[in-house]
């Protein structure tokens, strides 16, 4: 997973080994499978507070706990119902699940999606003392990532991307979750 965040943050939570003070445990957080989704949204760590890009180790258990309690971000009719069945389950989930287009390495769209899981206050605390097993500081390779990718360097900036891989869901959580 990753996530993105200032300095601050960034800091204690490498020097903790887990999310601590200033993070905080009364908002959402979101976590993303997908690194060049990040790259978009924190524009390759350029964004205000969003300059640390950090790869988040959670547990397999971790992540299908948070999948279990989710809810999608928008009304799909043929997996709600009625639209106010689906509004009463997102106000009241504890984690929230959107897709987004996935990006390539020069940001365009591409024709599938990346999954974003919205942790709500009621899993975080769990998130920051179990569910993450490791942290590492990826800003320094994503700005070099960035430099080739601008200097015209694609292949070399793709070498350099984190691996990624499809993640088996069983067939009734995915269709839940709208896959």
């Amino acid at each position: 997973m990753y996530q993105a965040y200032d300095d601050a943050i960034a800091d204690a939570a490498l020097a903790a080994g887990t999310f601590v003070a200033p993070f905080s445990l009364r908002r959402m957080t979101w976590i993303k499978p997908s690194f060049l989704w990040l790259m978009e949204r924190s524009a390759w760590g350029r964004s205000r507070g969003q300059t640390r890009l950090l790869a988040v180790r959670i547990s397999r258990a971790g992540f299908h706990e948070a999948l279990s309690r989710a809810t999608l971000t928008e009304y799909e009719p043929t997996l709600h119902g009625a639209r106010e069945q689906w509004r009463a389950a997102f106000e009241s989930a504890a984690v929230h699940v959107q897709w987004d287009p996935e990006r390539s390495l020069r940001g365009e769209k591409l024709p599938h999606r990346s999954i974003q899981v919205g942790l709500g206050r009621e899993v975080i605390e769990g998130f920051v003392r179990s569910w993450v097993v490791g942290l590492e500081d990826l800003t320094a390779r994503a700005q070099k990532i960035r430099r080739l990718r601008d200097e015209g360097q694609v292949s070399r900036a793709r070498r350099l991307l984190p691996p990624e891989r499809v993640y088996p869901l069983d067939a009734a959580l995915a269709r839940r979750l709208g896959m």
